[in-house]
């Protein structure tokens, strides 16, 4: 696939996951798109490949990082904040097990 279509596709799964992750928050959807945007006016004219890739490679890092990591936390009640868990913050649970075995190396 050649770089054009992989910048293109990375802006667009960067506004998506901005979209997702601050869903109703107006102040922070608008802070995430002013950035995104800034970020990929800078590097506009950009031609070397090698630095072009690069460059996606950290935008494609920051989606996973935004995605995976930032949970949006609501006020419902003076000094209560209610959590708003996406799937991807959900982990299999490993059973409990009361006498654990040590591991040998």
């Amino acid at each position: 696939m050649e770089p054009r279509m992989k910048v293109l596709r990375l802006f667009k799964a960067l506004h998506r996951t901005r979209q997702n992750v601050f869903r109703d928050d107006t102040r922070a959807l608008g802070a995430a798109r002013e950035k995104i945007n800034e970020e990929f006016k800078k590097y506009r004219n950009e031609t070397c490949t090698e630095t072009i890739n690069k460059m996606i490679k950290i935008g494609s890092d920051v989606e996973v990082i935004l995605r995976k990591t930032v949970i949006q936390g609501v006020h419902v009640e003076d000094k209560k904040i209610q959590l708003r868990y996406r799937e991807e913050h959900l982990l299999e649970n490993q059973p409990y097990c009361d006498n654990p075995t040590k591991k040998n190396a």
